[in-house]
């Protein structure tokens, strides 16, 4: 799969991961992959591309399990980007269905 297509589509993921709730890089990782062949420093790259854009903000919190972790929330700035993303997906999915002969033809 051509390695900008997959990054779009990572990026997509990320974004409607976060908007349902904050989380942190090593979580994201763990969820994305039980559907996505995804390595750590692909996340972790895109969650520091994604908070110098102003698409995500992090924190600290405190962890029960070990150390104080990092987590990631989506801005207003971010929320705007992942809802435009998933609606592009959606739309352009859709289409390219249509086109092989799947759903909706």
């Amino acid at each position: 799969m051509d390695t900008q297509f997959k990054k779009g589509i990572i990026e997509v993921c990320v974004l409607s991961e976060l908007d349902k709730e904050d989380t942190y890089g090593y979580l994201l990782v763990k969820t994305l992959s039980h559907y996505l062949e995804i390595g750590e420093s692909t996340i972790y790259t895109m969650l520091r591309k994604l908070t110098l854009e102003g698409i995500l903000d992090q924190y600290e919190m405190e962890s029960a399990d070990g150390p104080t972790r990092k987590y990631y929330r989506l801005t207003g700035k971010g929320k705007q980007r992942a809802y435009q993303l998933k609606h592009d997906w959606l739309t352009f999915n859709e289409k390219v269905n249509k086109v092989l002969g799947g759903e909706g033809k």
